[in-house]
């Protein structure tokens, strides 16, 4: 881990150090998460943020690299039709927390508007999962804490976005390619070995 840490390091500083012009600033938007669960009666959308800081190097004229540390809410909303592993069924909210460590590569074709595209890398900090009784009652279902969870998670990008006088805006998806449950444990049971997927909207402001 530390040798990869160092190795990121120093690749960051060899691009950096030949960028054209450097920028850092501020970011934030809404997140529209979901975990795909089969076997359910409905599971819906969830909504939460992420808000963080970025680093943007221009490396040529149409081409940057952004790496970013956002804190972003994720999770889902989903509904069992029978007993839920012996916990009982209805509506449980699944909250999930990370830092989120997305590298961007950012193209600007034509104008103020960018592609992006890249890889990042999850640290997951808390974990909530709520039993939503019919009448409005939340219970913390405290048999699916942080432990039952995968401590990392990593997957890949995309997004489209334009840049304007003191900021930008953009849209980007994450699609997650490990399991958010650890394997074996009851939080993979709940999940059936769902992976993260979230849509964001956002807005960067430089410093």
């Amino acid at each position: 881990m530390k040798n990869t840490i160092l190795a990121t390091s120093l690749l960051m500083m060899f691009i950096t150090s030949g960028a054209l012009a450097q920028d850092a600033g501020l970011k934030g938007g809404l997140n529209f998460s979901n975990l795909y669960v089969d076997d359910v009666d409905d599971e819906n959308m969830k909504v939460g943020f992420n808000a963080g800081v970025y680093y943007k190097a221009q490396l040529v004229k149409q081409f940057s690299i952004q790496p970013e540390i956002l804190y972003s809410l994720k999770g889902a909303e989903v509904i069992y039709d029978d007993t839920f592993l012996g916990l009982g069924n209805g509506k449980y909210r699944f909250n999930l927390s990370y830092v989120d460590v997305p590298v961007a590569l950012k193209v600007n074709p034509v104008g103020n508007f960018y592609f992006e595209a890249g890889p990042y890398v999850s640290l997951l900090t808390s974990v909530k999962v709520k039993r939503i009784d019919s009448d409005g009652t939340k219970e913390v279902v405290s048999e699916l804490d942080r432990d039952k969870f995968n401590t990392f998670d990593y997957g890949v990008f995309g997004g489209v976005g334009f840049n304007f006088t003191g900021g930008s805006l953009g849209v980007r998806y994450n699609y997650g390619l490990q399991e958010i449950g650890e394997s074996g444990s009851l939080a993979a049971e709940a999940t059936e070995n769902s992976k993260n997927s979230v849509l964001q909207v956002f807005m960067s402001i430089p410093f």
